[in-house]
């Protein structure tokens, strides 16, 4: 076909594609998050051309391909504008590389005694923030050996370390396309769907351009998943705690693998009673490697300090920060009317018991029949734990992202654009929240929640109705 031809037929998508070149360069290199009226604009636009581009091109897969790399490719050399958290990758990086362990030393102990163990220690200092700066690293092991991996090609650059982060989470992403095409390959549903993930704007910006490695945890869950459906739990299990080891969130999931593990039913296809219909030597396996290949790579910075620094940096997730919160907003105002004070402390601890019983008694009740409905349940349990948890950063919502894919719910969809209003609490001084902006966000969600159910509901009592999922 020539140039002229192919123009004149394809010019609306040309059009679309040229767009959102144009905003994500934009976006990347000119954009400062303190604009928030530029920059809800920009992501509404690049989230209108993203849903428009899919509905026009979801059969030529290649071309989707092709973008997804390119829309990536395009924040290369771009330094993060949304997150500061990329100093402190860059820091732990490179303090391991010089032989400390980041769990041990803050940066705050080097800086405030004027010691300076690495390169460029003041600038990522003066980077990373005060909250980053006072505080014991957080990351996991292979988290670690990702930062290190940065320091090691780029031990004097900050911009070299930013491309090198950045290229190992736009690797993962393709991970996750290989891997997540091969699970809507086993369930039957179109292959398009992945792409619903890989081209969203929220993973490109908040995982390419912000550099979370919520990507990297992914492409090891989802490459598990696949290992256990096809009943290869061993390699599932060692994967698995490749995951915990990038982020911890996964372990919220082990309980729902409790009814996975199954006995063979009897002939007269009679469904066995619960405890009976578990197989538990598999179960037990499955957990225990799970255990010893994430102690195994935590081992190379063990010490007795170091589980004391680590448990007091996880608690403060739930004991100090809050950001984007749902109902703990509504508990923490009931709070300070009973109490005139911030109570929480008690309330991120109640609902972290509050999650852990549900995920527990949860996983314990519901027997997944397939990978789609153990899916489901992961997104089930992780969409509980956000709207209770104290801390709702919009990077988290990635596995929401990526679990509607092979699900019906499709309200984390709604929510990965909403959330982007909760950026707004950076356009003023002082950085604090607009509750009603909060409020809208929420309400949007739940509402698209509400509908999700509502389908499903009515789908479950239509006769013949098809298993397939699409947008």
């Amino acid at each position: 076909m020539k140039i002229g031809v192919f123009i004149q037929a394809y010019k609306f998508q040309l059009l679309l594609v040229l767009s959102s070149m144009l905003f994500y360069g934009t976006f990347a290199y000119n954009l400062d998050r303190t604009d928030g009226v530029k920059l809800v604009l920009l992501y509404a636009a690049l989230y209108g051309l993203f849903y428009k581009i899919i509905k026009l091109t979801k059969h030529q897969r290649g071309l989707l391909i092709g973008l997804a790399f390119i829309f990536r490719a395009i924040f290369i050399v771009a330094i993060p504008n949304l997150s500061q958290d990329f100093y402190r990758f860059i820091w732990d990086g490179r303090l391991v590389l010089a032989g400390f362990n980041p769990y041990l030393f803050t940066p705050n102990f080097f800086v405030l005694q004027n010691q300076f163990p690495i390169e460029q220690a003041q600038t990522l200092f003066n980077g990373m923030g005060a909250l980053s700066a006072g505080n014991y690293s957080n990351y996991p092991p292979i988290n670690q050996f990702c930062f290190a991996i940065a320091g090691i090609f780029a031990h004097k650059s900050i911009l070299g370390s930013v491309v090198i982060l950045r290229l190992l989470i736009i690797a993962a992403d393709f991970g996750i396309l290989y891997y997540g095409n091969k699970l809507l390959q086993h369930f039957k549903l179109p292959k398009y769907l992945i792409f619903w993930y890989l081209l969203n704007p929220f993973i490109i910006i908040e995982l390419t351009g912000n550099l979370h490695f919520e990507g990297v945890m992914l492409f090891f869950l989802i490459w598990s998943l696949y290992l256990l459906i096809q009943k290869k739990w061993i390699s599932a299990a060692v994967i698995f705690a490749c995951s915990v080891s990038v982020k911890l969130i996964p372990l919220l999931f082990l309980p729902l693998f409790f009814n996975w593990f199954q006995t063979k039913t009897p002939t007269n296809n009679r469904q066995l009673p619960l405890f009976k219909s578990v197989n538990f030597a598999q179960l037990v396996w499955f957990y225990a490697l799970v255990g010893l290949v994430t102690i195994g790579l935590f081992l190379p910075f063990y010490t007795p300090e170091f589980v004391v620094n680590y448990s007091k940096t996880v608690a403060l997730w739930f004991q100090k920060f809050e950001f984007n919160a749902s109902f703990y907003y509504l508990f923490r105002a009931i709070g300070y009317w009973l109490t005139g004070y911030n109570t929480i402390a008690v309330i991120g601890s109640f609902t972290a018991l509050f999650v852990s019983i549900f995920v527990f008694t949860y996983g314990i009740i519901t027997k997944p029949k397939n990978g789609r409905q153990l899916i489901q349940m992961m997104l089930v349990v992780l969409s509980v734990y956000y709207f209770t948890a104290t801390t709702v950063h919009p990077w988290y919502l990635a596995p929401l992202v990526l679990f509607s894919v092979y699900t019906p719910f499709k309200f984390p969809l709604v929510w990965s654009f909403v959330v982007i209003f909760s950026y707004l609490a950076y356009s003023n001084t002082a950085h604090t929240e607009n509750l009603w902006l909060i409020a809208f966000q929420y309400f949007v969600v739940f509402a698209a929640l509400g509908s999700d159910i509502f389908k499903i509901r009515r789908t479950a009592k239509q006769p013949n109705t098809s298993t397939k999922t699409s947008i």
